[in-house]
Formats: C-alpha cells, structure tokens, sequence
C-alpha cells in the first residue's frame, strides 16, 4: 500500500485496517515458526505497511 492511497483514507478506516493488518503479521510470524511460508517476503511486506499506517495516524495526532 502506497502513502498516497493511506493519506486519502479516512482516519477511521486507517484504524480499522491497522488492527487487521496488525493481527495478519502476528499470524504470519507464527506461521513461519511453524513452516516456512512460501513467501517469507510477506512478513517485510505486511510489517511496513503496519509502519506506514502508524506513521499517518501519528500525524494526524491520534
């Protein structure tokens, strides 16, 4: 996800898909304890969309 697509979202949403997308890194962490996934980029991916999220909310002083 781009910053550009975070910045027009509302910041409700912004919440909303941060939790979801907080739960997802957890899962795929413990999945690849237990097996490797098929694409351990995914985890980088997920963490700094995470980030991303974290930073715009911060901004927006929420």
């Amino acid at each position: 996800m781009k910053m550009s697509e975070i910045r027009n979202m509302e910041t409700a949403e912004l919440q909303e898909r941060l939790a979801d997308l907080k739960k997802k890194y957890e899962s795929l962490k413990v999945s690849h304890i237990v097996s490797p996934l098929e694409n351990p980029m995914e985890i980088r991916k997920t963490r700094r969309t995470v980030a991303r999220l974290m930073t715009e909310l911060n901004q927006r002083g929420n």
